[in-house]
């Protein structure tokens, strides 16, 4: 299995930060996903003047998707600096969201620490739920 290093290092790789236009940048936060077939997808933010962008983890789970696979293993999101951030609110929902093992899905944190997707959501909306 790919490890957080290798991880850490495509999402540092896929960082570009740079003005769009005068109302939008992207590439200051780039991510990467690890997927359970052993599939790396990068993606990078997006920042607009009317707070309608999105995050590097949504980004790279798009890539995920549209590349037909659904099941996380392992995320990183990197800033300009190499500084590791752990995923907002709004990603870690989206995230596990999108596969019953998401919830699962390892996430590197800052200072090296490693919790899952469920460690981050304690309270999850849709436990006891049917699908």
């Amino acid at each position: 299995m790919i490890s957080f290093d290798e991880l850490y290092q495509a999402a540092k790789a896929a960082v570009n930060p740079k003005r769009l236009s005068q109302w939008a940048e992207s590439g200051g936060v780039a991510a990467a996903i690890l997927t359970e077939e052993g599939h790396v997808y990068t993606g990078v933010c997006i920042d607009v003047a009317c707070s309608m962008g999105f995050c590097a983890e949504h980004a790279a789970a798009a890539a995920m998707v549209t590349a037909g696979e659904n099941h996380i293993v392992r995320v990183v999101a990197v800033g300009w600096d190499g500084s590791i951030y752990p995923p907002c609110g709004r990603c870690r929902e989206f995230l596990s969201q999108l596969h019953p093992e998401n919830d699962q899905a390892e996430v590197l944190l800052p200072d090296n620490q490693v919790r899952t997707l469920a460690e981050l959501l304690p309270f999850d909306w849709k436990e006891g739920r049917e699908s």
